[in-house]
């Protein structure tokens, strides 16, 4: 599809379903990913422009698709919705595109202002008021997450701790990948599974990058495609993992600590954290990132794309982690 044709396909979307005249202005692409393409506008509403964010879905072949838990498009914005209604700093989402619409899946959203890019973040003067807040702004967002109530989004696929191993312990077996570090960690993972855990709404990618921040810490939460109900800790583990903290030097996020983020979760929430159960998901979420590296870099040879070539050789880092955090290195 060409610019003009997208443009005159998201200005009669806009028209009809956030308000006119619809005028699409700074249309711009923002990012392609493998399952997505993202765009940004203005948009004539009235007599204002509102910065907007449109959501595209990318139909690209995955091998492993299935294997791990996927929302697709119109569920996402369902969730984002119920999320805002929760107390979430979710994107507010204005429309939900449909067959008709000629766009294929995707929908859009109100545009937030500030920061992804997690090495800004870390590094900049400009955030340098934000960073000592952050850990702790994390633990009541993922506190309110937690709290959406599961009946309210049944199209969530249910995935406790057992059912999320055995998932990613398929991955190698689809590609034939054998490394004797892979199966080691996760021979672990399935030896050191928690005990006792609730069942909640779960992210699933709740992690810097994911995170739009500006001045005043985090604005809002991004990417909610791999969100399904289970362990509530494996959101905290996920934000601990190092390839997270962009070097930076705390171990949430490169940006502050444990302690903070535990004890602003425990407050919001009412359950108290235990740091061995979040280490658990700590651990297994440096092997989750290495099989996506193997994912993503044998999709990037499929597709002849270079950067997610590049991600695939860097496996053996998250594995590395690993094999230190549980060491206590």
């Amino acid at each position: 599809m060409n610019g003009g044709d997208l443009a005159e396909r998201l200005q009669a979307v806009v028209t009809g379903k956030i308000g006119k005249p619809g005028t699409i202005h700074a249309l711009e692409q923002l990012t392609g990913g493998a399952n997505r393409s993202t765009l940004a506008l203005e948009a004539e509403i009235g007599a204002a422009r509102l910065p907007l964010i449109v959501q595209l879905g990318v139909e690209t072949p995955d091998p492993v698709a299935g294997m791990t838990p996927e929302v697709a498009p119109a569920e996402q914005a369902r969730l984002m919705i119920t999320a805002v209604a929760a107390g979430v700093p979710a994107p507010r989402v204005r429309a939900t595109l449909g067959p008709a619409d000629g766009l294929g899946e995707g929908y859009i959203t109100e545009r937030v202002a500030g920061e992804t890019l997690g090495p800004r973040i870390i590094r900049d003067e400009r955030f340098a008021r934000a960073r000592p807040l952050m850990a702790r702004q994390c633990g009541e967002i993922l506190a309110a997450i937690h709290r959406i109530d599961v009946d309210r989004v049944p199209f969530l696929e249910s995935q406790d701790a057992a059912e999320h191993v055995a998932a990613f312990r398929r991955l190698p077996e689809r590609y034939g990948f054998r490394l004797p570090a892979l199966e080691l960690a996760l021979r672990w993972a399935t030896e050191n599974l928690p005990k006792k855990t609730r069942h909640t709404v779960v992210h699933g990618d709740f992690r810097m990058g994911n995170l739009i921040v500006d001045e005043e810490g985090v604005r809002c939460v991004l990417d909610w495609e791999l969100a399904h109900t289970g362990d509530p800790m494996e959101d905290l583990g996920w934000l601990c993992i190092r390839t997270w903290r962009f070097g930076g030097a705390g171990p949430v996020g490169g940006f502050g600590t444990r302690e903070d983020l535990f004890a602003a979760y425990a407050q919001a929430s009412g359950y108290p954290v235990d740091p061995d159960h979040v280490r658990f998901w700590e651990a297994f979420g440096n092997v989750k990132w290495a099989l996506h590296c193997l994912r993503l870099g044998s999709r990037g040879i499929d597709n002849r794309d270079i950067e997610r070539c590049a991600i695939g050789r860097r496996i053996e880092e998250p594995l590395w982690d690993f094999f230190s955090l549980i060491e206590d290195r």
